[in-house]
C-alpha cells in the first residue's frame, strides 16, 4: 500500500507530496553485505534494527500522542518573517489484510493554526516522524548501508550507519507533483544504539536531483526518545521532535514538530444481533 507523507504549502498552488510505501513481507533477509571493513557487525546490526523496526511498527500503532507543530517561513539570512502554531491529537493506525501491511496517519487539530492576513504559503509536513522505515527489511536491497563510526550521545555509546539509495531501484519516497511521482533519492545518518537495534536519531535528504521540478532542497531530522509503558517490560524509543526543512527558488520554510505525551490507544467494538 502508499502511506502518504505530505509537504504541501498550504494556501498556495504548489504542494509537493513524499509517498512512502510500505510492505509487510515475513522472512526478507538482507542481501550481501556492502563493501565495508566490517561487514559482518555491520550485517549483525542492520538485521537488529529491521527486527526492532517490525516490532515497533505495532507498538506504534497502539500510541496516540498530543503532537505541536510549528510553521516558519524564511526570509533572507533565514529570518524567520512568519510563525504559526498548531496542536493535534495523533496516531498511526496499522492494519494487516492478507498479508498487506495498511499505515495511515491520523490527526485531529486541537488548536489549528490562524492564517496570517497576507495568506502566505506555508509548509505542511506529515509523516517525517516514521523515517525509520529506511530500516524496513522490504528496503534493505534498494539502499548501500556503511558503518560511519561510533558517537556518545546523552551519555550512551551509538552506532552510526550511512544509508544512500541505490539509483533505479525502487525508492520508500517519491514526489508527487503535477500528476506525475518522482523516486527520491534518499540519503542521511542513522544514530543507532548497537544492543538493541533501537533509533535514536536520524538525518536524511535529498540531493540536488529535483531542481528541474522546483524542489532545491529537502532535509529533516528526527529524533527519538525511550517511552515506557507500565504495562510492558519492553521499552521502544519512539519520535520526539522531526525538523523539516524545504526551499525552492523562491521559498524557504521550516516546520517543528513535537511529540509528547504517549499513552495507550485502544479501540472497542460492539456487536449486537437484533431479533425481528
Amino acid at each position: 500500500m502508499m502511506y502518504g507523507t505530505q509537504i504541501v504549502t498550504q494556501r498556495g498552488r504548489a504542494a509537493v507530496v513524499l509517498v512512502l510505501a510500505v510492505v509487510a513481507l515475513a522472512g526478507i533477509a538482507f542481501g550481501d553485505a556492502p563493501a565495508s571493513p566490517e561487514p559482518e557487525r555491520l550485517n549483525d546490526l542492520l538485521t537488529r534494527t529491521a527486527n526492532q523496526t517490525s516490532g515497533f511498527l505495532d507498538q506504534f500503532s497502539d500510541v496516540k500522542c498530543t503532537e505541536q507543530v510549528r510553521q516558519e517561513k524564511l526570509g533572507k539570512d533565514d529570518k524567520v518573517e512568519i510563525k504559526e502554531d498548531s496542536t493535534y491529537d495523533y496516531l498511526v493506525i496499522l492494519t494487516n489484510q492478507a498479508g498487506e501491511l495498511n499505515l495511515s496517519e491520523s490527526r485531529i487539530p486541537v488548536r489549528a493554526a490562524k492564517p496570517d492576513r497576507k495568506n502566505t504559503p506555508m509548509l505542511l509536513s506529515n509523516g517525517f516522524a516514521t523515517l525509520f522505515l529506511v530500516f524496513h527489511p522490504y528496503y534493505a536491497e534498494a539502499f548501500k548501508f556503511t558503518l560511519a563510526g561510533a558517537e556518545i550521545v546523552g551519555g550512551r555509546a551509538l552506532e552510526k550507519i550511512r544509508f544512500e539509495h541505490i539509483p533505479g531501484m525502487k525508492s520508500p519516497a517519491a514526489l508527487a507533483l503535477r500528476g506525475r511521482e518522482y523516486p527520491l533519492e534518499l540519503s542521511g545518518t542513522a544514530w543507532i544504539d548497537p544492543q538493541t537495534g533501537s533509533i535514536a536519531k536520524i538525518e536524511a535528504g535529498i540531493a540536488d536531483t529535483l531542481q528541474d521540478v522546483g524542489l532545491k532542497s529537502l532535509n529533516s531530522e528526527i529524533d527519538f526518545a525511550p517511552v515506557p509503558f507500565p504495562d510492558s517490560k519492553q521499552v521502544y524509543w519512539f519520535p520526539a521532535q522531526a525538523r523539516v526543512e524545504v526551499e525552492t527558488p523562491r521559498q524557504h520554510w521550516r516546520n517543528l514538530h513535537q511529540f509528547t505525551a504517549y499513552r495507550k490507544f485502544t479501540v472497542s467494538t460492539e456487536e449486537q444481533v437484533i431479533n425481528k
